[in-house]
């Protein structure tokens, strides 16, 4: 449930969670990873977001990146499989 801070309305983790369908867990890494907006801590080591905030979170949590082929990652990935077969 949003909190009211004076005037302006914050939001916390669980209300991201429930809004985005994403786990408390994975925002907290996000916010760890530098990916999202940090917030702001309230009285009971809460931490808070703005409007703004949620709305940069929320279109973070709704990009599409393209997959790309042909990465020397993947196919290191499938010579593992192929020498595993082969055993």
């Amino acid at each position: 449930m949003p909190v009211q801070v004076g005037r302006l309305t914050y939001y916390t983790y669980n209300d991201l969670s429930a809004e985005l369908g994403v786990c408390r867990q994975t925002l907290w890494r996000w916010h760890d990873q530098g990916k999202i907006p940090g917030g702001f801590r309230y009285r009971t080591r809460r931490v808070l977001f703005t409007s703004e905030e949620v709305e940069a979170i929320r279109e973070y949590a709704n990009k599409l990146e393209p997959i790309e082929f042909g990465g020397a990652r993947q196919l290191g990935l499938f010579g593992r499989v192929r020498s595993e077969e082969g055993l």
